[in-house]
């Protein structure tokens, strides 16, 4: 008989799985910038996308993912003091959404593709938008804070098709509790059908 993982050793390793692929996918992502397109005025991050599916699977727990994915973009970038705190900061913007998956609920975010992506769009958003402010904190003028939407719009694209995509696979864009219910009842009624 096999033993079964208990909720919390299935959550350290599903949160472990999404914070390796916040760090690799931010690592490769910035290094191909930087290597390949050197002379371009724009950067791609799959940073709030992944901090959208971690919020619905886990809650707040999706701080650490994109704390992670402000780290591993700077460091990627050779990036300063200065820059660490308000990448890693600055994308911690993104948990004012926890009150919306609170009242609506992640069925109701998941319902349509349009929720879906406005909800990892809305993630993007935030964390250019906690960038920036924490940038005016640091002495940045506005309109050098603008640049965190513009030269990150091509991160919108990327954010809405992952959104779009991790929406139509069973399981990844759902509060985990009620996947795992879901699962275990499917598996109760199979195995009641053998009796």
């Amino acid at each position: 008989m096999e033993k079964q993982r208990t909720i919390g050793q299935y959550r350290a390793i599903d949160l472990s799985v999404f914070a390796l692929m916040a760090m690799v996918s931010e690592m490769l992502l910035v290094t191909a910038a930087t290597r390949w397109f050197p002379m371009e005025a724009y950067t791609v991050s799959a940073t709030a996308a992944l901090t959208a599916v971690v919020m619905i699977r886990w809650g707040p727990w999706a701080a650490l993912h994109a704390f992670l994915g402000g780290l591993a973009f700077c460091l990627a970038s050779g990036a300063n003091l200065r820059q660490f705190v308000t990448y890693c900061i600055g994308n911690e913007l993104a948990m004012l959404l926890l009150f919306f998956v609170k009242k609506k609920g992640d069925g109701y975010i998941r319902e349509t593709a349009f929720r879906t992506m406005a909800f990892g769009g809305a993630a993007l958003l935030l964390m250019q938008l906690g960038r920036a402010a924490v940038s005016i904190l640091f002495g940045a003028e506005p309109g050098q804070a603008a640049g965190f939407f513009t030269t990150d719009s091509v991160s919108m694209i990327f954010t809405l098709v992952i959104m779009w995509i991790v929406r139509r696979l069973d399981g990844v864009f759902e509060n985990q509790y009620h996947y795992l219910r879901r699962i275990q009842a499917e598996r109760d009624r199979e195995e009641g059908g053998y009796r």
